[in-house]
């Protein structure tokens, strides 16, 4: 055989050598060093014990977290900006999450913290606008205090609950929640002067996959 001939196939072979093994060092790297926009929590949260009502009038507790990857959004119906953007900006790219084939799953879940206004006859009229297979809970601030705490997030109301359009303070970031129930991290919204603080679903798109993956 043509020496060059040699050479050549056995460069083909080197390169290909290379990547593969380049490519199986990227897939046994762990997770949180694979992704590149979700901020991971030094270690993974157990969630506070709760039980809330959802927007079906069905009992959700942490066992409901069980067995799927969720991304949980803390907010409530009457927000006028933060949250119906949010909504919109996972809606945007949750169909090609939800074709990843896993034996994890993607849950998206809007937690409402406004129990006052958010009933479940408003829970449930307002996730399906988004997206039928999103689920939206809420109960009483006994449970969602303490639950709020637990994923790293806050929330306040703003003024007095006796003016019917009182506000709500809250955190805008996406929780990242494993299928044990674990928050293990979450997308932190943009910061840019003049715009909404709103994760960029993007950035979702490209970090969760790694997760479904896993």
């Amino acid at each position: 055989m043509n020496n060059k001939w040699v050479i050549g196939i056995a460069l083909v072979a080197l390169l290909a050598g290379g990547f593969i093994a380049s490519t199986l060092e990227k897939n046994t790297k762990p997770a949180h060093e694979r992704t590149e926009y979700m901020t991971w929590y030094p270690q993974a949260r157990a969630l506070n014990e709760f039980t809330l009502t959802d927007h079906m009038g069905q009992k959700m507790t942490n066992a409901s977290l069980q067995g799927n990857w969720t991304l949980a959004f803390v907010g409530y119906t009457y927000c006028p900006d933060i949250c119906p953007v949010t909504l919109a900006e996972i809606n945007k790219v949750y169909p090609e999450l939800a074709k990843i084939k896993t034996e994890t799953p993607l849950k998206v879940w809007f937690l409402s913290v406004d129990p006052k206004r958010d009933s479940t006859e408003r829970l449930n009229e307002y996730i399906n606008y988004f997206n039928p297979s999103f689920v939206a809970s809420t109960g009483p601030h006994t449970e969602l205090f303490p639950l709020v705490r637990s994923m790293g997030m806050m929330y306040a109301t703003s003024e007095s609950t006796d003016n019917p359009n009182y506000l709500v303070d809250h955190s805008a970031s996406i929780v990242v929640i494993n299928p044990q129930g674990q928050v293990v991290g979450r997308f932190k919204p943009q910061q840019v002067p003049g715009q909404l603080p709103v994760s960029d679903s993007q950035q979702i798109l490209q970090d969760m996959p790694i997760l479904l993956g896993v």
